[in-house]
C-alpha cells in the first residue's frame, strides 16, 4: 500500500503531518511518531513577539511587558530546529508567526541556515482596523511571503486563517508570489469576558470535528485552481478525516489536537485505519483519491455552493 505523497516540495512517506505543537519539545517523542508512519513535523511557532522581546533585552531596552524565556526564545529555537534535523530522518519544517514584516526574512535565513527543511509562515492577524481595506489584508500577507522567499532557498508554506472574501483568489496570488504550500486554516483564538473583573480572557480551544467542514469547502474549491500542494489544518482527527481531506484536494493532513492527547498510538492508529480502508475499496494509492472529490471533479459540484445552503435549511429537523 502506497501511501506517499508530496508535502512543501518533499515526498514523504504519508499524508500524516503534525501540526505546531509542544511536541516539537522533545526528539525522542517525534522520533516515536516518525516510526508509527508519520510523513512529516511542523514545530511549534516562533512568535515575533518573542523575537522582538530577546532583542531589547539584548541591548537593555526591555519595557515593562516584556518577559523573554531563553528556554523559548529565538536562539533556543534554531537549536531546536538543530536537534530535530539530527534526530529525524522525515521534513522538519519550523513555523514563523507574527502579523508584520519586521524580523521575517532575517530569522527564516537564520532557520534555514540551522537546518529546517521547509518554513511555515502563519501571519495570523486579525483586520481590525476600520481604515484598512481587504486588499491591504492581503498585500499584508503577500510582503511577508515575497520577503521570505527572497532571503531563502528552502520551501515557504504560508498558513491562512478564515478571514478572506475571497480565499481562491488569495490562494492563486500566493501561488503566483512563490508559495510552496498553502495551509488552510490557522485556529482560531477565542475570547471571553470575565464579568466578576472585566477584563478579556483569551483561550485557544482544541480542535473539534466541527471544525473540518470549512476546511473541506477551502480545500475542494482552491484544488486544480491554486497549483501548490495544499495542507488542511483543523479538525482531522480521525483517518476518515483525512481520507474527506486527501478526496477533497490536500496533499497532507495535519493533525495536532488528536495527537497530542492520543500520543504516537493515536498516529499509528490513523495510518492503520488508513491502509485498511483503501484496501477495502481495493485501492493501491492513497494518489487515487486525491482531489476526486474536488470541486473541479465532484460529479454534483453544486453540493459545495448555495444550493446545498438551501438543502440543508429545508430538511433541517428537531
Amino acid at each position: 500500500m502506497d501511501l506517499s505523497t508530496s508535502f512543501m516540495g518533499h515526498h514523504i512517506q504519508s499524508p500524516l503531518v503534525l501540526g505546531a505543537s509542544p511536541l516539537s519539545d522533545s526528539p525522542d517523542h517525534c522520533r516515536e511518531l516518525q516510526d508509527c508512519g508519520l510523513g512529516a513535523m511542523v514545530m511549534e511557532s516562533l512568535f515575533m513577539e518573542q523575537i522582538e522581546a530577546e532583542h531589547r533585552a539584548r541591548f537593555g531596552r526591555s519595557g515593562p511587558g516584556d518577559d523573554p524565556d531563553p528556554e523559548r526564545g529565538p536562539t533556543a529555537y534554531l537549536e531546536k530546529v538543530r536537534q530535530l534535523v539530527d534526530a529525524l530522518d522525515i521534513p522538519v519544517i519550523a513555523s514563523l508567526n507574527g502579523t508584520a514584516s519586521g524580523a521575517w526574512a532575517r530569522y527564516a535565513k537564520l532557520i534555514e541556515q540551522a537546518g529546517a527543511d521547509g518554513l511555515e509562515l502563519n501571519v495570523y492577524y486579525l483586520p481590525l482596523d476600520d481604515t484598512e481595506s481587504a486588499d491591504d489584508v492581503e498585500q499584508r500577507h503577500l510582503s511577508v511571503l515575497t520577503q521570505v522567499k527572497e532571503s531563502v532557498q528552502i520551501p515557504v508554506a504560508i498558513k491562512l486563517t478564515h478571514f478572506f472574501s475571497s480565499p481562491v483568489n488569495l490562494g492563486r496570488r500566493l501561488q503566483r508570489a512563490g508559495a510552496d504550500g498553502l495551509v488552510l486554516f490557522a485556529p482560531l483564538f477565542h475570547t471571553d469576558v470575565d464579568l466578576e473583573t472585566f477584563t478579556v480572557i483569551p483561550a485557544l480551544h482544541g480542535s473539534d470535528a466541527g471544525d473540518l467542514g470549512s476546511r473541506l469547502l477551502w480545500l475542494a474549491a482552491m484544488y486544480g485552481r491554486v497549483k501548490c500542494p495544499l495542507t488542511l489544518s483543523g479538525g482531522a482527527h480521525t483517518h476518515l478525516d483525512l481520507i474527506k481531506g486527501v478526496m477533497s484536494g490536500a496533499s497532507a493532513v495535519q493533525m495536532t489536537t488528536a495527537i497530542l492527547r492520543g500520543g504516537p498510538d493515536h498516529a499509528a492508529s490513523v495510518l492503520a485505519g488508513l491502509r485498511s480502508w483503501l484496501e477495502g475499496q481495493e485501492l493501491e494509492s492513497i494518489q487515487q483519491l486525491h482531489g476526486t472529490m474536488s470541486l473541479l471533479q465532484c460529479a454534483d459540484p453544486q453540493a459545495f455552493e448555495r444550493a446545498n445552503y438551501m438543502k440543508a435549511l429545508q430538511t433541517w429537523k428537531r
